[in-house]
């Protein structure tokens, strides 16, 4: 059982702090992919934390997972965490998000979209975002941007 389910087996709806990871991955044109999800949005790839996992070991276990991409070399973009990571999830649970967010270009593997997570993987120019990603994915890219571009 994932922990954050295993958690509210006694919380309830209360906030919880759920840590996790995403990675901003470029490809050689230095397109980032995004994931479509089922609720329509795009986002980076990644997700939750696992008793025992490290933040690096949660990128890569997670981006394997929703891609089939194995990534290598992650470089700490920054850890994103306090009052503006609330979220008030549609069945009514509550949360602050921790997330580690990570970049690369060390990519290897065939993408093989995982279709219970995701509807579709693309690059995308990173002027060119789709306008239906999320503020928190949008401002990931954008602190990328102004520190290494």
């Amino acid at each position: 059982m994932e922990y954050y389910k295993y958690l509210r087996q006694f919380v309830g709806h209360r906030p919880i702090i759920l840590p996790g990871s995403v990675v901003i991955i470029l490809n050689e044109q230095n397109e980032v992919l995004l994931q479509k999800r089922h609720d329509g949005y795009w986002g980076l790839p990644g997700g939750l934390m696992d008793i025992g996992e490290s933040f690096e070991e949660v990128a890569k276990r997670e981006v394997f997972e929703e891609t089939g991409l194995v990534v290598e070399n992650l470089k700490l973009l920054n850890v994103f965490s306090g009052s503006e990571y609330y979220l008030k999830v549609p069945n009514g649970d509550e949360l602050y998000s921790g997330t580690a967010v990570y970049f690369t270009r060390d990519v290897s593997g065939e993408m093989v979209i995982d279709y219970s997570d995701s509807e579709k993987m693309q690059y995308f120019s990173m002027n060119n975002l789709p306008n239906e990603l999320t503020d928190k994915y949008r401002g990931f890219i954008k602190q990328y941007i102004k520190k290494y571009t």
